[in-house]
């Protein structure tokens, strides 16, 4: 359509929405359809966060607010980066936003200009590369493998960088796959980034409380203080705090930058949801006990999904250190017809298969830059996960 923007034409539609909206679509039509694709958890949101939303309407904090957060949440998330990482930052050096996407958004479009490159690890959140895009600037996919258990390694990065990089992204634990990197292992990365000042670091943050077994969250500012200068250190309470819907992300940063993402919010969405911002304060300074208990019931599911995947034939499933999905490999399934006479040639059309012969429905791992796999979220019930997986099992075994 010729009125249609060209920048429009640099992106696609998020597949993981995708997904999720087509399991709705089936279930809506009557089919038995088990949706794994939503990046949720299927907690309430606590009680005492819930509370203190609605003090605020009562209070009357439903005008609009500072554009880029009120004072009350920037010390709350300074207090917060002091606690868990070590992090000494002012509130002029945070910004609050719409969500973590509108975070990084902002900080690409303040900052890339044609020609500026960013590398992006995959398997990547599926919406890395078409920030970069409509940012006008080029991502630079540096692919991590199972054999390094989906992670970067310093060799890799490396040979990414080039004259032009202006960021890195970095996730961890990581969406899609799970994967946390050690402190060893961030520390052999901040290393090759501190022989390359211009490369800035973009961290996204969100998983960092959903950790298993006796795994440790570090963050790059905190491995190495040599980048503190050059780090937009990303996160919210979207996972962690089971308030997707309150939409609140934020980030901490140079004071520069900070200002610049909200001279583009102020000319976008302005200022958040006044009542979520009080919620997120609640969030990060109340109770966060529960975290742990919830973090139990994602384990247990996390363990028993990998070890029912790593019982299908074809499907190869690595235990991840955090978040709450896993990334299995479908190598074996590849160039083999399904039951219903569909012939697996890639991770898209296993997938496909699989939602319409057995209602299960994934996102398959091209979305996420790295193939043949495919994406499971286990932020669903135990009986749900335990159904689905079953049905997997059973579409394996019917390849021939």
């Amino acid at each position: 359509m010729a009125f249609l923007s060209e920048t429009l034409a640099r992106v696609k539609p998020s597949p993981t929405i995708a997904v999720t909206n087509k399991a709705r679509e089936l279930k809506a039509a009557g089919r038995d359809v088990i949706g794994l694709g939503a990046g949720e958890p299927d907690f309430d949101t606590p009680e005492n966060i819930r509370e203190a939303a609605k003090r605020a309407i009562d209070a009357g904090h439903t005008r609009y607010t500072a554009v880029d957060g009120i004072p009350e949440l920037k010390a709350a998330i300074c207090a917060k980066f002091k606690r868990d990482n070590g992090l000494d930052y002012t509130p002029a050096q945070v910004t609050v936003g719409t969500g973590g996407k509108q975070v990084l958004y902002n900080a690409l479009m303040a900052t890339l200009n044609p020609g500026d490159e960013v590398v992006v690890p995959a398997p990547y959140w599926v919406s890395y590369p078409d920030m970069v895009l409509l940012a006008g600037g080029t991502p630079v996919i540096a692919e991590a493998s199972s054999q390094t258990a989906y992670k970067l390694t310093p060799d890799q990065l490396e040979a990414a960088i080039t004259p032009r990089t202006k960021w890195l992204i970095f996730n961890s634990p990581s969406n899609p796959t799970g994967a946390g990197y050690t402190w060893d292992e961030l520390k052999a990365l901040t290393g090759v980034l501190t022989r390359h000042p211009h490369v800035w670091v973009m961290t996204d943050d969100m998983y960092e409380h959903l950790v298993y077994d006796d795994f440790r969250f570090c963050t790059p500012a905190e491995v190495e203080p040599g980048l503190y200068d050059r780090t937009l250190t990303v996160n919210g309470v979207s996972k962690a705090y089971c308030m997707t819907g309150w939409r609140i992300g934020y980030a901490a940063g140079p004071a520069a930058l900070i200002r610049a993402m909200g001279t583009l919010q102020s000319q976008s969405t302005s200022n958040p949801c006044s009542v979520s911002q009080w919620a997120a304060v609640e969030a990060l300074t109340g109770p966060q006990d529960f975290i742990a208990e919830n973090n139990r019931a994602f384990k247990r599911r996390r363990d028993m999904v990998v070890e029912m995947l790593n019982a299908c034939d074809g499907i190869s499933c690595p235990v991840p250190e955090g978040a709450f999905y896993v990334y299995p490999t479908i190598t074996g399934c590849i160039g083999r017809t399904s039951a219903g006479g569909t012939r697996i040639t890639d991770d898209e059309t296993f997938a496909t298969a699989l939602l319409e012969e057995t209602g299960v429905a994934v996102v398959f791992g091209a979305a996420f830059g790295l193939s043949p796999a495919f994406r499971v979220s286990y932020a669903t019930s135990d009986d749900l996960l335990r159904e689905a997986c079953g049905r997997i099992r059973s579409f394996c075994a019917g390849l021939r």
